[in-house]
């Protein structure tokens, strides 16, 4: 098994990176092997709609993308986390997320048909619905690529970088999480 870890914050080291870390240090206790992606350090353009991937044809952007490809297609389980920003997820997920396009067409859609995910997402409001946009975001687009949203870390009240550390509830169900994903 092999479960791949997608930070989504700008700020490294922090609440974000620490939920996805947790899972994937649960997912590594049971046997797998883990990867993590920081998109703070990617270089990922915007999808403009060329639709040359629709076709079946590599992504005409030459940047991380197109690696990060690879690395979806060998992986069992990714797990996205993101903190809430607006309602929604950040700018580096949501770029990261538009250009999942690449998946839309019969060539490309294996690679992600019935992969797992689990949803990682702290957050400073202490009420739970701030972070529903975002969840029905993804539950809608992993839904239309066929993917399974197996699980829903939801980290509210957190602001200052490592503060979900505290929260030892959020701390454990992450941690199981992993270990789940990969029985």
């Amino acid at each position: 098994m092999r479960v791949l870890g997608i930070v989504g914050s700008p700020r490294h080291n922090g609440n974000t990176q620490i939920l996805v870390e947790q899972i994937l240090k649960g997912a590594e206790e049971e046997g797998a092997e883990v990867v993590t992606l920081e998109l703070s350090h990617a270089r990922i353009r915007e999808c403009d709609g060329c639709n040359q991937c629709w076709k079946g044809d590599a992504c005409v952007k030459n940047d991380d993308m197109n690696q990060y490809y690879l690395e979806i297609a060998h992986s069992d389980v990714i797990v996205f986390g993101t903190p809430v920003y607006w309602y929604g997820p950040s700018a580096l997920m949501k770029g990261f997320l538009d250009r999942f396009v690449y998946f839309n067409c019969p060539e490309n859609r294996p690679m992600v048909k019935g992969k797992r995910a689990i949803l990682a997402v702290p957050f400073e409001e202490n009420d739970l619905e701030t972070a529903d946009p975002l969840i029905r975001m993804f539950r809608k687009s992993l839904a239309y690529l066929e993917m399974e949203l197996q699980e829903i870390i939801l980290a509210p009240g957190v602001l200052n970088k490592g503060e979900v550390t505290k929260k030892r509830d959020i701390m454990e169900a992450a941690k199981a999480a992993g270990k789940r994903s990969v029985r």
